[in-house]
């Protein structure tokens, strides 16, 4: 029962984890529903790990766009000897994203992580994120409409646009429900960048924070059981096969429309949570 239960999280999981509306506020609310029987500790372990199935699906379908080696690349660092085969394009991209990551991991060099979980991790504070990010969205793309936006590639964002994303994620890092994707969203766009160069940067940034925070958790929790492992390769497959779709599913839709659905959509999940809790 335990496994069908996970697939279910996988589920919710690879949904949630990519679309701007909060893993996490879907996932208290899917533990209250639907707990699984499984200890405090594995569960907090869970939450984390399970986030690895997801990120697989961006180095699938990113690929391309990460792997910084290749044979007759485009923009290799030097036209010939072993730097020929160093993407110049992919390394640029990947030492923005190193600037991005610096506000967030400074908050667990300082060991201020778990104690920002245990002041923000509850129903009020994630119900109050997921509204104020949700009002974010329909603000900023009404603001936003009819403009062109400054930065329309990747490659445009410049290092100081990667620190604001940054400081963006650190927030999401801070306050549980505010979405990682959704709050380096609205940081990127408020500064100019394009919807879709703001979700592949938010998409390929989070590979080194989600595979950081996962081994972290993995290295706290030491040996599972069988039954343990189980149940966490099986909710993972499960995010992965669905990340899949999602990535591929918001990658078209933002291309034809805004975001301002994804806001309405907190704000309505705030106020669920908001409600479901008052009657725990």
């Amino acid at each position: 029962m335990e496994v069908l239960k996970s697939i279910i999280y996988g589920i919710v999981e690879g949904i949630t984890e990519w679309l701007p509306i909060s893993s996490t506020g879907h996932m208290i609310l899917l533990k209250e529903i639907m707990p699984l029987n499984v200890s405090p500790e594995f569960w907090d372990m869970y939450l984390e790990v399970i986030q690895l199935g997801a990120i697989m699906a961006v180095v699938i379908l990113f690929w391309h766009r990460i792997w910084p080696f290749g044979k007759n690349n485009d923009h290799p660092v030097r036209e010939t000897g072993i730097l020929s085969w160093f993407r110049k394009d992919v390394w640029q991209m990947w030492f923005k994203m190193i600037v991005s990551c610096i506000p967030a991991v400074m908050l667990v060099v300082l060991h201020l992580d778990d104690k920002c979980n245990e002041l923000f991790y509850n129903a009020p504070c994630v119900a109050a994120a997921l509204i104020v990010f949700g009002v974010m969205f329909i603000v900023v793309e009404t603001l936003h409409t009819g403009k062109q936006a400054k930065v329309r590639k990747m490659s445009g964002i410049t290092y100081p646009m990667a620190l604001i994303i940054g400081v963006f994620q650190l927030i999401a890092a801070i306050f549980p429900g505010t979405s990682r994707s959704g709050a380096t969203i609205i940081g990127a766009l408020m500064i100019g960048i394009s919807r879709t160069a703001a979700a592949e940067y938010t998409f390929i940034m989070a590979v080194p924070v989600m595979m950081g925070a996962s081994l972290k958790s993995l290295v706290k929790f030491g040996a599972m059981t069988g039954t343990e492992a189980v149940i966490l390769i099986t909710g993972m497959i499960a995010a992965f096969a669905v990340s899949v779709a999602v990535i591929k599913f918001l990658m078209g839709y933002i291309r034809k429309h805004d975001f301002k659905i994804f806001g309405w959509y907190r704000i309505a999940l705030g106020v669920i949570v908001l409600v479901f809790s008052s009657f725990l």
